[in-house]
């Protein structure tokens, strides 16, 4: 009995394989750095329709904050779903993965919000082409 089992389902595989969607889109992988008064990298580039995981990381030991309404805003299938602020608040030493489509073609800014950091530096570009 068991070795019927197992043979339905080896001969199962391929059709379960098939099944997949053969234009998957994969998904690209960018690591975004949030450290005291820093961004990295500064200039994140994309492209536009293309699916991404932001991995978001503050590795600093105080809290900080990425702000990016407009980019936010303007992207497809963003999960989790954001505030409608467009910003994702983390404590020291925590991360979130970010996935969305890229917008259109343009220029957003990101920084940090908390009281004075921006101008400390932690600021920077996502650029959509």
């Amino acid at each position: 009995m068991w070795l019927r089992y197992s043979a339905l389902m080896l001969a199962m595989v391929p059709a379960v394989a098939a099944a997949q969607p053969a234009n998957a889109q994969s998904v690209t992988r960018i690591d975004v750095e949030l450290s005291s008064f820093k961004i990295m990298p500064e200039t994140i580039t994309l492209d536009h329709g293309k699916s991404y995981v932001l991995h978001i990381a503050n590795t600093s030991t105080s809290g900080h904050n990425f702000v990016a309404k407009g980019f936010f805003a303007a992207s497809r299938g963003v999960k989790p779903p954001l505030s409608s602020d467009g910003k994702i608040e983390l404590g020291g030493g925590e991360s979130v993965d970010i996935k969305l489509i890229a917008p259109a073609p343009g220029r957003y800014d990101v920084h940090c919000s908390h009281l004075m950091h921006s101008t400390f530096g932690m600021k920077g570009t996502i650029i959509v082409r």
